[in-house]
């Protein structure tokens, strides 16, 4: 049976034998029967970093330590709320920093714990500890946000929509009439994807547009 380790775009961390472009963590949440219990974050700071490090393997769930988690691809760790690792994903994190500084026009690019700080204000709902979401024009929306449409994830990607699974990106639709909708991405990374970031896709959301 897989591990609880698979985050989706709503935030939610589920066992799925799916696979993923990229891992990361929110620090242990874990404990020693590697089940993971009610706490879904122990830091602000929510990463996403390389599969494969140095050819480094590692225990997913050390004890104490750290939990990984695997994301199907960067929209949909975007979307729950994470950012590019600054260790293993330098050269990410730097355009995404920088994405970030020119979107609100800073001088410089801000630290990670900034951006932590605003990430989690945005992502999770202070009362219910759940995922934040926003309602906005679909025709403003950046490449690579995700959204809820017909009750499930999709991503917006050249003003279609594609609906997500484990399985790879659905055949694009183009809602008639649909403006309004709800969205994941919290605000702070639509800023970063809307001022050049581009973040890493799965093959299949390119695929569906040839």
């Amino acid at each position: 049976m897989p591990l609880q380790n698979r985050v989706l775009p709503t935030q939610e961390i589920v066992a799925d034998p799916g696979r993923g472009l990229l891992m990361g963590n929110r620090g242990s949440l874990h404990g020693v029967d590697r089940r993971l219990g009610t706490t879904r974050w122990r830091s602000k700071a929510w990463i996403c970093c390389v599969l494969d490090w140095k050819g480094i393997r590692r225990d997913p769930m050390p004890p104490g330590r750290w939990t990984a988690l695997f994301f199907f691809d960067e929209a949909v760790a975007l979307a729950a709320g994470h950012r590019p690792c600054h260790y293993c994903r330098r050269r990410d994190f730097l355009l995404y920093a920088g994405a970030w500084a020119k979107g609100r026009d800073l001088a410089e690019r801000p630290r990670a714990a900034a951006m932590d700080a605003q990430l989690h204000r945005e992502r999770v709902e202070p009362r219910t500890r759940q995922q934040r979401t926003t309602i906005q024009d679909l025709a403003q929306l950046p490449d690579a946000a995700m959204i809820r449409y017909d009750g499930r994830p999709a991503l917006v990607l050249d003003h279609l929509v594609l609906p997500w699974s484990w399985e790879g990106y659905g055949e694009p639709v183009e809602p008639p009439g649909l403006r309004e909708v709800a969205v994941l991405t919290p605000p702070a990374n639509l800023v970063v994807l809307q001022a050049g970031f581009a973040p890493l896709l799965h093959p299949s959301a390119h695929s569906q547009l040839r």
